[in-house]
């Protein structure tokens, strides 16, 4: 056992994953031999069949031994250089490439023997993750191929994780302002047929297989099992070469199917969880949901994410209906991250779960999960309109009542003396303890993007107020005392020609149309001015719970009117009082402020932190549908 354990952390490059080998290591790559030792499931059988091919598709294996049980696994060590071979555990149910499968072939059937050394492009080992504290992040969600695949993007790499090593994307990336690119799910995901790339597939990748493996529909080679390893790594690098984070989505509440995955197949049944009845509970919504509760597969997803860091150097996740998961093994997992990894998710779940409500991660539940953030759809909504209904709108349509909800999420959702709970849409208390565990944001992938909602919710918009609002409404998110997070391609205008839903749609659908940045550089200048007057003022960053209360403070508002002022008492801030305003009124606005004279920076869709004018006195005029940012 000691020489598993020492050569999976050579093969590794690690020391803090040892627990992986006693649970869940099935495969440890030593030249002359490959140590293969499956986790028994909750009914083991006598024996499991391991079965060795020389490639991922070879009909018949060259190699099949009978591998009977060893305590809390089947082990065994197979003689000779196995590298590059493949290979399939079998304990009655059908072949598989195990639980816990770090490389496998294509299509995801057949686990991959690799040395995980040569994998690591040069200079991995002096790879380091950006030192960006959470209250500092500028999320921004991307599809690998929405973000590439266009022929107006210019890139090599279309579609693939290479195109995010590109100067183009870089640059890109950097003159936004962002410094955290949250990748849509980029493990190995079942719906698309990896033998088949050249035909246009599309999916965003929340259909798990194998949990431990990127995805390789993202790589340049599909049947070379060391190649979508080396290219993540590659992408992982060239971002943090550039000081930019990578936030994983992670998707551990359910599997792709039942009845072929690789739990059920490895008779882990207990995988899962199911009504009294005995079916599977869905708060998934996608035909089942995983039992976090449980000590075996709570230290699963814990020991994944704990991999995913230590050997692609992630510097954080996004944690896919967060709210199906329990808030114990929530809290287990954020102690066992090292601090600098970010973790937040969506508060709720997708259906009823088997489990008590009280004892999942909910947004409701954020309070007792310190060090985890959650999305705020109070924000999202009062902003732009219901979830449930793409046609209505809300603040952004100039419709009166969002106001007190907007006014929590630039808070944070924190206890603040001046919301009053009682009048948000949705939450009726404060839940977050800490700012920085809102996320803020207005859209997301799984929802219309913003252009799209706001011609949906205000017929007959015209391109200049659309624009106007959308500048508005992203300037709340960059404003808040939240974490802020952006879909990629709002910089551009991005539109999805209205779908909602689009997790297969079409690359014209979902792609984005790079010629955007030449017709509207408004909307991108605005982003990144927006981005960077945040990034250089501590006032819209506070981090804490009791310097927001100190700080920021209300001004008289009204219908589709919110104002706010943060006092300075951060001496690294060179403003002194700042004020915001968010008009989404179709007239201009008077609003009252302290007695001052006052340098305008954000006013009429323009940002300059060095001064558009200068006003004194106790009021200001805000334009219509527009923020107004000024400071003494």
């Amino acid at each position: 056992m000691k020489k598993i354990l020492m050569g999976l952390t050579l093969a590794l490059g690690m020391t803090s994953l040892t627990a992986v080998g006693a649970t869940f290591n099935e495969v440890t790559y030593n030249p002359g031999a490959t140590e293969f030792c499956l986790s028994v499931g909750d009914k083991p059988a006598k024996q499991m069949t391991l079965r060795i091919y020389r490639t991922a598709t070879d009909a018949k294996p060259f190699k099949v031994v009978k591998v009977r049980r060893s305590g809390d696994c089947y082990r065994t060590s197979v003689a000779g250089d196995l590298q590059g071979c493949f290979f399939t555990f079998d304990v009655g149910r059908g072949e598989f490439p195990g639980f816990f499968a770090k490389a496998v072939g294509v299509n995801g059937r057949r686990g991959a023997v690799v040395d995980m050394k040569d994998t690591n492009p040069q200079g991995w080992a002096e790879d380091r993750r950006p030192d960006i504290a959470m209250k500092d992040l500028v999320l921004y969600e991307m599809h690998h191929r929405d973000f590439s695949i266009d022929p107006s993007s210019g890139f090599e790499h279309k579609g693939k994780f290479l195109a995010l090593t590109e100067p183009k994307a870089i640059k890109h990336l950097t003159d936004l302002g962002i410094n955290a690119v949250h990748v849509l799910p980029s493990f190995d995901y079942a719906s698309v047929d990896e033998k088949r790339l050249n035909v246009p597939q599309y999916n965003w990748g929340y259909d798990p297989l194998n949990y431990n493996v990127p995805e390789v529909g993202y790589s340049t080679n599909p049947y070379d099992p060391q190649v979508r390893i080396r290219e993540f790594k590659q992408m992982v690098q060239a971002l943090h070469k550039a000081g930019i984070k990578v936030i994983l989505d992670v998707v551990y509440n359910h599997t792709f199917n039942t009845g072929e995955s690789v739990f059920t197949l490895g008779g882990w049944d207990s995988a899962y969880r199911h009504r009294a009845d005995g079916s599977f509970s869905n708060g998934s919504g996608c035909g089942n949901e995983t039992a976090s509760e449980t000590a075996k597969f709570g230290e699963y997803m814990k020991q994944s994410m704990l991999y995913w860091v230590n050997e692609y150097h992630v510097d954080g996740f996004r944690v896919d209906l967060m709210g199906v998961h329990d808030i114990a093994t929530m809290n287990e997992i954020r102690a066992a991250l090292p601090k600098d990894v970010i973790m937040y998710g969506e508060g709720w779940s997708a259906g009823d779960c088997a489990l008590p409500y009280e004892k999942l991660a909910m947004k409701a539940a954020v309070a007792q999960m310190p060090g985890i953030a959650a999305f705020s759809d109070d924000l999202r909504d009062a902003l732009r309109g219901p979830f449930s209904d793409d046609t209505k709108g809300a603040f952004l349509a100039g419709l009166a009542g969002e106001e007190e909800s907007i006014k929590a999420g630039i808070v944070g959702c924190i206890e603040h003396p001046e919301v009053n709970y009682s009048k948000v849409n949705y939450s009726k208390k404060p839940w977050a303890k800490e700012p920085t565990q809102m996320i803020s944001y207005v859209s997301c992938h799984d929802d219309m993007c913003l252009v799209d909602r706001l011609r949906a919710s205000i017929p007959g918009i015209s391109e200049e107020e659309l624009i106007r609002l959308d500048l508005l409404a992203q300037t709340a998110v960059m404003t808040s005392q939240g974490v802020p997070f952006m879909l990629s391609g709002e910089e551009m205008l991005r539109n999805k020609k209205g779908v909602h839903n689009s997790f297969e749609s079409p690359d014209s659908i979902n792609h984005l149309d790079w010629h955007q940045l030449e017709v509207k550089p408004q909307v991108m200048d605005y982003y990144s001015r927006l981005i960077a007057m945040r990034k250089n003022h501590p006032a819209f960053r506070l981090g804490t719970a009791e310097k927001v209360r100190e700080n920021v403070h209300f001004l008289p508002g009204g219908d589709c009117l919110v104002a706010f002022v943060i006092r300075n008492t951060d001496t690294r801030d060179s403003w002194h009082n700042t004020v915001v305003v968010l008009n989404a009124n179709r007239e201009p606005r008077i609003v009252e402020v302290a007695p001052s004279e006052y340098t305008v920076v954000c006013r009429n869709l323009l940002i300059d932190e060095e001064g558009l004018d200068t006003v004194r006195g106790s009021s200001v005029v805000v334009p219509a549908q527009s923020a107004l940012i000024m400071h003494d």
